[in-house]
């Protein structure tokens, strides 16, 4: 047995306390990097370019052009660049690339087949 005098109550909760204001300060630096990760998130939507208005799909070669879409539709695929609108009623009439079916961009467009 060891003849060391065991800890008072008192010492015993200065330690509990030590320990929780440690704990204590690490609550409060992770929601001050949460608080800094949120306002970066917001800034960088604040500063994100609005959606294109319209998209013109490009085919598997990246070359031809396969749908023109409505800015949004879900249909669109990751091959699509935004165009304007010129673009995009150039596209169905001048070079006769089809309309999405789902979004109707030709109805949208006033360019009807």
């Amino acid at each position: 047995m060891s003849d060391s005098p065991r800890p008072s109550r008192m010492e015993k909760l200065r330690i509990v306390r030590g320990f929780l204001a440690h704990q204590l300060d690490q609550v409060d630096r992770w929601i001050a990097e949460e608080q800094q990760r949120q306002q970066e998130k917001a800034r960088g939507e604040e500063a994100r370019p609005p959606a294109p208005d319209w998209l013109i799909e490009q085919g598997l070669d990246g070359r031809a052009a396969v749908y023109v879409h409505v800015g949004g539709c879900h249909m669109a695929g990751k091959r699509s660049r935004g165009v304007d609108r010129d673009q995009a009623r150039q596209a169905l009439y001048e070079l006769q690339v089809d309309a999405c079916p789902h979004c109707r961009p030709d109805t949208e467009l006033g360019v009807l087949e």
